[in-house]
């Protein structure tokens, strides 16, 4: 055990680490959205993840995504593990530098208890959600989370058994409502935060 989840024991008990490690999450896009939340899972235990997404840090993607000045032009992917790897050091991450598509799918996340879509095309978070739920994956979402001084307006929205939204569901993020930091980073930590509970829940059943 490193220090980090000797450190994370005083918060969640050393049988949740070992139940974590078995969890597998996938997080479909590596940016505001996604960036975030992997850092808020990996700091909650969960240390098996699957990391997808094609581009590139650019230097307007800082005021909101976890990477740095350093790591400018490298894959979102890799920065990411590398980032999360200085957090857990024993985190089994797996990257892909590329887009999910319907054809390859089930084939990176069949094998995932729980997805996080993080993506920005309406189509493509249609059919994250209407091929993997369905499969049994808890599929994590978020639509509205443009601008700021919408704290009140965030919500848990349930859209069936294996499907959640986060978010306000209204608002883009374009020129009057640009992706910020706290908006966005709120959005990430309640996709955490679900998936936490949700584990939580089925841990805490094991053991009665």
């Amino acid at each position: 055990m490193n220090a980090f989840e000797q450190g994370l024991t005083r918060h969640l008990d050393a049988g949740w680490l070992l139940y974590a490690r078995n969890i597998r999450i996938g997080l479909i896009g590596a940016g505001g959205l996604g960036s975030n939340c992997a850092m808020h899972l990996a700091r909650s235990g969960f240390s098996n993840l699957i990391l997808v997404d094609p581009d590139r840090i650019e230097a307007s993607n800082l005021n909101r995504q976890t990477f740095f000045l350093r790591q400018l032009g490298f894959p979102k992917v890799e920065a990411l593990r590398d980032n999360i790897l200085a957090v857990n050091p024993a985190a089994q991450i797996e990257t892909h530098i590329l887009s999910v598509e319907e054809t390859n799918i089930m084939a990176l996340f069949g094998s995932c208890q729980a997805v996080i879509e993080a993506v920005d095309q309406a189509g493509t978070k249609r059919m994250i959600a209407e091929r993997l739920a369905p499969a049994g994956c808890l599929v994590v979402s978020a639509s509205g989370m443009g601008g700021s001084g919408r704290t009140g307006a965030m919500r848990v929205h349930a859209l069936g058994t294996n499907l959640v939204v986060v978010g306000d569901m209204a608002t883009p993020c374009d020129e009057n409502t640009p992706p910020l930091s706290p908006g966005v980073g709120m959005a990430a930590a309640m996709q955490a935060d679900i998936v936490l509970q949700h584990f939580l829940n089925q841990h805490q059943a094991s053991r009665t």
